[in-house]
């Protein structure tokens, strides 16, 4: 079987493990979950980011290196911002109208609410753009700190670009480090069917699926909003004519794995791979953009965020005004963009959100329980909306004359990758 088929047996097998631990052997599930599932589901997102770091940072300096001169830089960084803005608006704008249409908090009965509840506020904004900037290149390399790297890469790209031929020693050490990273991906995604049903297992297992009952019309919503936003990047690349089928297809292994880890930052590896192999995007595009939207590009958080502060509202009664849902659109619009990509990050930045708003913070305890299920959907369309938003940026910036046909989505060949394709 093919990776992406190993994988999702693995989901479905994972579920079903899950919910006979969780509903015929109850006893079992704590000596289980803590012996043998939850750990097995830890290694393998650790393992998982042991290649995301140099496997990143090599693939962004080589990429900001096949960008000639920095000006050319600083316009795809502003062509990417301009379309992560509209698209998050828009995604933004469907996950509240949904909430809105749908209701989900009207008929949410017997949760017990603690009188308090304890929730970790993220930066404002100020000390959050302070804090890209890294005092120590091997301090952000060595704590995983995706935007800390991205500032890092640009600058050593930039440098490069100016050394020119004093710099080639370096760019052919970066070149292997980016060719081992992928040969070890090419192992570490053979344990991928196992990390993903330890992960799906411990989940139900240890939340069951009453809650998922129990707030059945909010999972019902999440879901709708994402297949909406999906819904219209499909439209939008078949308009451009971007091959949408090819797309969707070439990423089917990442939305597998994105579904199982709930993490951006760990399906991230995987994107690169198909969005070069399978789909054909320009290497210097993908090298670049991917990892930048991986950082920043969150349409599953962004819906999250809108649609669960009015879920919150509708449990306890606040009255929806326009000022409202100003404060919860503009709260949730900056706290998608600084929203890490890993599993359970959004109950984080959800505090930011509703004390913007002026919401109960309490409201967070009744939303944990289902957030890591949940957070398969958002990983899934963050996975969809990374991959659009770097096409969009190929077709902006178009391949010179004399590299396009080389480099048509047709044609292109990755040598890097000649190992993996024949796997």
């Amino acid at each position: 079987m093919s990776l992406s088929t190993l994988i999702l047996t693995a989901l479905a097998v994972g579920m079903m493990f899950g919910t006979v631990l969780n509903t015929t052997f109850p006893l079992a599930i704590e000596p289980f979950d803590r012996y043998l599932l939850a750990p097995i589901g830890a290694g393998f997102l650790r393992i998982i980011q042991f290649v995301v770091v140099p496997l990143i940072f090599s693939s962004l300096i080589l990429g900001v290196n096949r960008i000639q001169g920095t000006g050319q830089v600083g316009r795809y960084v502003l062509k990417l911002m301009t379309c992560y803005v509209v698209t998050s608006l828009i995604s933004l704008c469907i996950g509240m109208a949904v909430a809105l249409c749908l209701q989900p908090g009207a008929g949410v009965t017997g949760f017990t609410v603690p009188a308090t509840t304890a929730a970790t506020v993220a930066p404002d904004a100020i000390d959050w753009l302070v804090s890209l900037v890294p005092t120590n290149p091997l301090g952000a390399l060595s704590s995983g700190n995706l935007l800390q790297i991205i500032f890092s890469a640009a600058l050593f790209g930039t440098g490069i670009q100016m050394a020119q031929a004093q710099a080639k020693p370096f760019v052919e050490l970066l070149e292997s480090i980016y060719t081992i990273s992928e040969k070890v991906l090419s192992v570490i995604l053979y344990a991928a069917p196992v990390g993903v049903f330890a992960l799906i297992s411990s989940t139900i297992a240890t939340q069951g699926l009453g809650l998922i009952v129990r707030l059945s019309l909010y999972v019902l919503g999440l879901l709708i909003s994402t297949l909406i936003m999906a819904g219209f990047y499909l439209i939008l690349l078949t308009l451009l004519k971007a091959k949408p089928g090819k797309f969707f297809r070439s990423l089917i292994p990442s939305f597998f794995l994105g579904f199982g880890t709930a993490s951006s930052n760990a399906v991230l590896p995987m994107v690169l791979q198909n969005m070069q192999e399978g789909y054909g995007l320009r290497s210097e595009i993908a090298s670049f953009s991917l990892p930048l939207g991986t950082a920043l590009k969150r349409d599953g958080a962004t819906i999250l965020q809108g649609f669960n502060a009015i879920f919150i509202a509708q449990i306890y009664h606040v009255p929806i005004t326009p000022s409202l849902l100003f404060a919860i659109g503009l709260s949730s619009f900056l706290v998608s963009f600084s929203t890490p990509g890993v599993p359970g990050s959004a109950l984080i930045t959800m505090a930011t959100v509703l004390s913007a708003a002026g919401l109960p913070l309490e409201g967070i305890a009744i939303v944990a329980g289902i957030d890591r299920l949940t957070d398969g959907f958002k990983t899934v369309l963050n996975v969809v909306g990374n991959g659009s938003n770097a096409i969009l940026l190929s077709l902006w910036e178009p391949a010179p004359p004399e590299l396009a046909p080389e480099l048509a989505p047709e044609s292109i060949v990755v040598p890097v990758h000649e190992s993996i394709v024949r796997h």
